[in-house]
């Protein structure tokens, strides 16, 4: 649960996948249904953003690995489809793809913070769709350019500390999405007042760090994973990342915001949906299909490569947990006067 003292999405611990059913279903009366032989065209996995965020990435490694190892015969597609962190395609998809089973999209908390928050929300939720699987888990990341003045975490925050509005914030999501709540959520817990920020949004964790790369954002909150590239390129620094303990690979040097005295920890999870009247034996293909994904050696190497940490859970387990979590999601929102 959610404290105004720590603030967090902590992801459950992920369990093993269960047994599924054949593709065929039975309706009322017992009779058998015949297969379709889904799917029988080429499949879309929509990125709700711009591309080089950690939705554009999931969707990518998601649709490369299945490619790669053939669990998929047909051809697939990732396509962008950006604006209002997400809302504006799931208005579409709830509401004109409500049936479309070749159309799947990737998403993380978004899903349920812009359906429960006040300013901007979403009326279409993880309720209208099909979830299908919980892929992977990340960490949020507080960014700065490699040239910065600041070098800590605590050096940023006393300088908000003096005047709230003299540095300006930014995420690839809208005021009091995911990206805007890893930004604010270390002054938070550094005992200031988190509304007096000053916080800009862009559609995608790529266009955030082109902002803070271009001067027009001095400091940006985003998902660890996506920032790995940049750092080893030296565009920019990472102060801190909200895990529990330090990260391997490319941010193993990078203290968290616990290690700096910021009792700050958000993790992020990352899955696959379906639409809302998805179809049984679609369900099924795909609760197979992923199944058999998350066990290949390509997929661990995938998310190994990406920074990512594996975090799998099946269509009926992650269906229970997004319950749970919307649960949780709605005391943030609340502790922060940004509920609906």
């Amino acid at each position: 649960m959610f404290s105004r003292k720590k603030i967090s999405a902590v992801i459950l611990a992920s369990s093993l996948a269960l047994s599924l059913g054949a593709c065929s279903s039975s309706d009322t009366s017992g009779e058998k249904k015949e297969s379709t032989g889904y799917p029988k065209k080429a499949i879309t996995i929509v990125a709700p953003s711009g591309a080089g965020g950690g939705w554009d990435l999931t969707a990518r490694s998601f649709t490369k690995v299945l490619s790669e190892t053939k669990l998929v015969s047909q051809p697939l597609t990732v396509e962008n489809k950006p604006g209002g962190g997400g809302a504006v395609f799931m208005a579409d998809y709830a509401t004109q793809q409500v049936d479309n089973n070749d159309m799947l999209f990737v998403n993380s908390p978004p899903v349920i913070i812009n359906n429960l928050k006040k300013e901007g929300n979403s009326p279409y939720g993880y309720k209208n769709t099909t979830p299908l699987a919980q892929l992977t888990k990340d960490y949020g990341a507080i960014v700065v350019k490699a040239d910065s003045e600041f070098k800590d975490l605590k050096s940023v925050l006393e300088v908000v500390k003096k005047d709230p509005r003299k540095l300006t914030f930014a995420g690839g999501s809208a005021p009091g999405s995911m990206d805007h709540l890893i930004s604010i959520l270390p002054a938070y817990e550094y005992g200031l007042n988190p509304t007096e920020l000053k916080y800009v949004s862009y559609d995608g964790g790529g266009e955030a760090i082109t902002a803070l790369l271009g001067g027009n954002a001095d400091v940006i909150g985003t998902d660890a994973s996506s920032v790995r590239e940049f750092l080893k390129a030296g565009k920019i620094r990472v102060l801190a990342v909200t895990s529990t303990e330090r990260l391997g690979g490319d941010l193993k040097d990078i203290p968290t915001a616990k290690e700096q005295g910021v009792d700050a920890e958000f993790t992020i999870w990352r899955g696959v949906f379906g639409p809302q009247n998805m179809s049984d034996e679609a369900k099924t293909y795909w609760n197979e299909s992923i199944a058999k994904l998350v066990e290949t050696s390509e997929w661990k190497k995938e998310v190994e490569a990406q920074g990512w940490e594996q975090e799998y859970k099946n269509s009926e387990e992650f269906g229970k947990f997004l319950e749970e979590q919307e649960k949780q999601v709605q005391q943030l929102l609340e502790a922060l006067g940004m509920e609906k």
